[in-house]
């Protein structure tokens, strides 16, 4: 082959990099959204009087979760009884905190759970519940 007859190459043709990018983003978003979604598996119970918990901007709550082993959560993390109620007592009375119960749990797990939060008269509490379809 001559050398006047190769094709010149002054510009990069950007699109397949744009189509490579645009996949990867589709990707990473997917797989992003597996993961945020609940890693215990807690079924909530459904109601049908239930208002959509926003939790405030500008304060984290402590997530508090019971499955239907009855095992407890502290945050996604399992924890014993005893170290939750330590963890308690050091938390400010307007700490906020959300619970997570399973409907397949022991009602006296609950109740153990919320008797502990009274006791520390840590009132900003919210249980969280599926909204019943109609």
């Amino acid at each position: 082959m001559r050398r006047s007859e190769l094709k010149r190459f002054d510009t990069m043709n950007v699109i397949p990099l744009i189509d490579v990018m645009l996949v990867l983003l589709a990707i990473v978003l997917m797989t992003a959204s597996f993961i945020v979604k609940d890693s215990l598996n807690i079924e909530l119970p459904e109601t049908t009087n239930t208002q959509t918990y926003v939790p405030a901007e500008n304060i984290t709550p402590v997530l508090l979760h019971i499955n239907a082993e009855n095992q407890y959560f502290i945050n996604e993390q399992p924890e014993s009884f005893a170290n939750i109620s330590q963890r308690l007592s050091k938390l400010s009375k307007e700490q906020a905190i959300t619970l997570q119960v399973d409907k397949k749990a022991e009602f006296g797990t609950f109740v153990k759970l919320v008797d502990a939060l009274k006791g520390q008269e840590l009132n900003n509490l919210s249980i969280l519940t599926k909204s019943q379809q109609q």
